[in-house]
């Protein structure tokens, strides 16, 4: 799988959840997560949530970290799956670092208390599906009550490195397992 860490601001405006967002941006060809820093207000058009297109919620914040991964698989609830996956990892670097069991993982975000601290989505398109995941970095401008790394001390570039590589690490260690598993006949 690869992987690539975005040193410039990128607004997430859900476009990046297109098929083939890396490989045209970042020449990432195949399987991919990549992370970056930047605003985030979802268009409308890329509300994937059916009951947040319903309600045309508005998705924003004035910065976040986001992970953005593509596989070249159709089955969505694997992918549903694998993107409960990317947020325990992330919720569990989170409470590493902050030494307790400070955040928990309810559906797919993560919450302090009644504050949020992220957004999810998953997705197909025709030829893959994507997963977002957005951490807030700023609790300063989003339509709910959230909190932010910062309100942590927490570092956006040690969490998005961490992240990215155990998510890396437990996919290719899933694949493996797939490999060396003997079947009972």
């Amino acid at each position: 799988m690869k992987f690539l860490f975005v040193s410039e601001e990128i607004k997430f405006t859900g476009e990046q959840l297109l098929s083939h967002w890396a490989y045209i941006n970042f020449n990432l060809l195949g399987d991919n997560i990549v992370g970056f820093i930047g605003p985030c207000d979802v268009e409308e058009r890329y509300l994937v949530g059916i009951d947040h297109y319903k309600k045309k919620t508005q998705i924003k914040s004035e910065k976040m970290l986001h992970f953005v991964v593509e596989h070249f698989d159709l089955d969505l609830e694997k992918t549903i799956l694998k993107q409960k996956l990317l947020v325990s990892i992330l919720k569990d670097k989170l409470n590493h670092r902050l030494k307790g069991d400070v955040v928990q993982r309810w559906g797919d975000d993560i919450f302090d208390g009644d504050a949020k601290l992220t957004i999810s989505t998953t997705t197909r398109t025709k030829v893959s599906t994507k997963i977002h995941l957005g951490i807030n970095i700023t609790s300063h401008g989003t339509p709910i009550k959230t909190k932010g790394l910062e309100d942590y001390g927490l570092d956006p570039l040690d969490i998005a490195q961490v992240v990215m590589n155990q998510y890396r690490l437990d996919i290719r260690r899933v694949s493996e397992r797939l490999i060396k598993t003997r079947s009972i006949e």
